[in-house]
C-alpha cells in the first residue's frame, strides 16, 4: 500500500497562501459590506481614489492567493486611473467572493484523522513523513512478532 492510496488530494495550495487568504479574508468581507451599502444609497456614484486604494490593496492580496485558481482569469482589481461607479465595484468585489469561496471549497479538506484541514504542500510532507514513521513502526512490529 503505497502514501497515495491512503492520502489524494486534487488541488494543494501552500502555507503561506493560506496564511494570506486569513489575513485578508475578513477585511475583505467588512470593505464588501461597506461597499454594498454605499451602493445602495448612490450606486451610480464614481468611487473616491482613496476609497479605490484601499479596496485594490485587499484585492491585490487576494489575487496572490488566488493565483493559478481555475476563476482567477476573470478577477482583477479596480481601475484606479479611471475611477470605478461604486455597482462596478461591488460586481468586481463579488466576484472575488465567488472565487474565495471556490478556494475554500477546494482546498479546506477532511483528512482521515485529522479533522478538516488546509490542503498545503507542507501538510502533504508532514502527512508523508508520519505515514513513513508509521510504515517503518509496522515492519519493526511484524520483525519482533
Amino acid at each position: 500500500m503505497a502514501f497515495e492510496d491512503d492520502y489524494y488530494f486534487s488541488y494543494i495550495t501552500t502555507d503561506a497562501k493560506v496564511a494570506e487568504y486569513e489575513a485578508s479574508h475578513d477585511v475583505f468581507s467588512s470593505l464588501l459590506n461597506e461597499v454594498k451599502e454605499l451602493s445602495k444609497k448612490k450606486p451610480d456614484a464614481s468611487m473616491s481614489a482613496g476609497k479605490v486604494k484601499i479596496v485594490n490593496r485587499v484585492l491585490e492580496n487576494l489575487l496572490v492567493v488566488l493565483e493559478g485558481q481555475p476563476d482567477a482569469k476573470y478577477l482583477e482589481a479596480l481601475d484606479d486611473d479611471d475611477l470605478p461607479q461604486v455597482s462596478d465595484a461591488v460586481l468586481v468585489m463579488v466576484q472575488f467572493k465567488s472565487a474565495l469561496a471556490s478556494f475554500k471549497e477546494r482546498h479546506y479538506r477532511s483528512v482521515s484523522r485529522m479533522g478538516y484541514q488546509w490542503i498545503t504542500e507542507e501538510l502533504i510532507d508532514q502527512l508523508k513523513a508520519d505515514y513513513a514513521e508509521d510504515l517503518d513502526d509496522a515492519e519493526e512490529e511484524d520483525e519482533t512478532s
